[in-house]
């Protein structure tokens, strides 16, 4: 058994995410295992840019009030207690409520290390005009 200090909570990085949002590793499985599990913690207004993952993104939404897409889908409202599953490679945003914080718990497993796609493929910021017209 191994019992792992916290690591300081870090800002998530400006070519990730629009606004204010902090995170906390908690599970980076070591081979076999690759499942990662992060804390994400929100602003109000803030998000996370278009992406997809490669072998899909569980969230589970821990507190507050937030917004999700899909490309070419609808934005849906996601409460505390909500879990969401986004298949492999769909791109997707989620974040932050206009006036409400949101957190939740990014599950994540990194392909297969043949497949040379271990993290996600980030795209374009979602724009103001894009998540106001969401609303």
């Amino acid at each position: 058994m191994d019992i792992i200090q916290k690591q300081p909570t870090a800002k998530g990085p400006a070519e990730w995410f629009t606004g204010d949002v902090w995170m906390d590793p908690i599970a980076r499985g070591e081979e076999p295992s690759r499942v990662r599990v992060n804390a994400v913690r929100f602003t109000p207004a803030a998000r996370t840019a278009w992406h997809a993952h490669p072998v899909g993104q569980t969230l589970y939404v821990t507190e507050g009030r937030g917004l999700i897409q899909a490309a070419g889908g609808e934005v849906t409202e996601i409460r505390a207690g909500d879990i969401i599953r986004t298949p492999a490679d769909e791109w997707h945003w989620h974040g932050a409520a206009p006036d409400h914080f949101m957190s939740h718990l990014s599950i994540t497993e990194a392909a297969a290390p043949a497949d040379h796609r271990q993290e996600p493929t980030w795209g374009d910021h979602v724009t103001d005009a894009e998540y106001v017209a969401s609303q």
